[in-house]
């Protein structure tokens, strides 16, 4: 969930053409919007000579490895990975404007990036594949555009919740089953850490940047369907009182309260990670990614002893999910029919045959049902995915445009914006993207 905008506004206004920018999912792909899908496929048919390309990020290209080795032993087909250099969000449109493209690609399956892709015109819709009503109801909501899925939902969303250091909770007093129920609370919990340990309360990332927009997100949550629905056709702005509110609560306190590291304006994400570890902080609100890391450097024994996990959102306990580019695959129109109903078929063949082992070998929890997810996930795993099934969207899943928050909230914290000069900034950005994508309304 970083920085994507800028690049893709200036690639949709200047290089995709005029008629394509006022419609975002303009034209019908030359044979129909449901060409390519629809017919049956056999997960495991022979592909002998078939190659297909696949790009991820730089940090993903191992993601579909084993699902690549499994479909090409059981196929014969060949699956290419091309790592596309970061940032990722940027450079796939610029190269998808130059006229490369590839058969399958990570993609962040949401209202506010999909589009970006035009997927009437660029991509094969899947709603009638094998897979698509196994998903949860979660996932199912990703993917899909004006009615049609342009995206394969091959992981869960990440979960924004908060990460806590249980030794640092135990010397605080807190018990693990009085867990704030809003954001008033949850500051409140940010006191007694404060006032009771030596650790900081939260670890802030305003080094990277993109962390900061979470504790804002948190306090968004009352919005209903509504009001994103007047945002999304300019009614309503992001200099609402109260989106102002929340900047200027995240100001005032959490950061002026002390609540936050001393070098909250340079800390970083892995810093983060290594700051709730050792117990130098104990909380880091972040999404599943910060898990990761964890994952990365410890067993899950080691994790279940020392790290635990908790939703709340700005008045009840539910968590937040923010869908990223590891969670949906995209299918290109390329014009070569053998080519498309091979990426359906690998589609078909990862999330249908291979599913219980590509999870398990990922570590990660199932995005379907009907398919246990592996054993040996962490405890903080597992109460996220308790916690998917009520969660709210984040505003990536809900605002047609995406804006960086981030970057107008780091100016707040270097004392460059007031959070009035934040929210406009943030709706300024909005909606220049939006009547750039033709959004109604803008």
């Amino acid at each position: 969930m970083k920085r994507v905008l800028p690049a893709l506004v200036l690639i949709c206004v200047t290089a995709l053409t005029a008629t394509a920018c006022s419609d975002p999912t303009a034209g019908d792909g030359g044979s129909g919007a449901d060409s390519g899908s629809g017919v049956p496929v056999d997960p495991t048919a022979r592909l002998d000579g078939v190659k297909l390309t696949m790009w991820t990020a730089q940090n993903t290209v191992n993601a579909p490895r084993q699902v690549i080795d499994a479909f090409e032993k059981a196929t014969g087909a060949t699956v290419d990975t091309q790592a596309i250099p970061d940032l990722y969000e940027q450079n796939v449109p610029t190269k998808l404007a130059s006229g490369d493209k590839p058969d399958l690609m990570f993609w962040q399956p949401s209202v506010s990036t999909l589009p970006f892709l035009q997927p009437r015109q660029n991509l094969l819709t899947l709603d009638k594949e094998p897979w698509a009503d196994k998903l949860g109801d979660t996932e199912r909501s990703l993917g899909v555009i004006d009615g049609k899925r342009y995206a394969a939902i091959v992981t869960s969303p990440a979960m924004l919740g908060v990460y806590y250091n249980k030794d640092v909770f135990r010397k605080a007093g807190i018990a693990e089953d009085r867990f704030p129920r809003s954001y008033g609370e949850l500051l409140k919990l940010g006191h007694t850490v404060k006032d009771r340990t030596d650790a900081a309360a939260f670890y802030e990332s305003g080094g990277d940047k993109w962390p900061l927009q979470w504790q804002m997100q948190l306090q968004l949550t009352d919005l209903d369907r509504q009001w994103w629905d007047g945002l999304n056709t300019n009614k309503e702005k992001w200099t609402d009182p109260v989106v102002v509110k929340a900047v200027t609560t995240y100001k005032d306190q959490l950061l002026g309260a002390g609540l936050a590291q001393k070098n909250y304006r340079t800390g970083t994400f892995t810093g983060s990670a290594d700051a709730l570890w050792n117990g130098d902080a104990g909380m880091v609100l972040n999404v599943t990614s910060f898990q990761t890391q964890l994952q990365a450097k410890h067993t899950t024994e080691e994790i279940d002893r020392r790290i635990g996990w908790f939703p709340v959102s700005n008045s009840d306990a539910a968590g937040l999910y923010s869908p990223d580019q590891t969670n949906g695959v995209v299918a290109f129109r390329t014009g070569d029919e053998k080519r498309q109903n091979a990426a359906r078929q690998f589609l078909a063949f990862w999330l249908g045959p291979d599913y219980a082992d590509y999870i398990k070998a990922m570590k990660i929890p199932s995005v379907q049902p009907a398919v246990d997810s592996p054993a040996g996930l962490p405890g903080t795993s597992l109460a996220q995915l308790k916690a998917l099934p009520t969660a709210h969207g984040v505003f990536q899943a809900k605002a047609v445009v995406a804006p960086d928050t981030h970057l107008y909230l780091a100016d707040m914290i270097y004392g460059k914006k007031t959070p009035e000069q934040v929210t406009q900034a943030i709706q300024d950005q909005f909606a220049q993207v939006a009547k750039a994508q033709g959004a109604p309304g803008f």
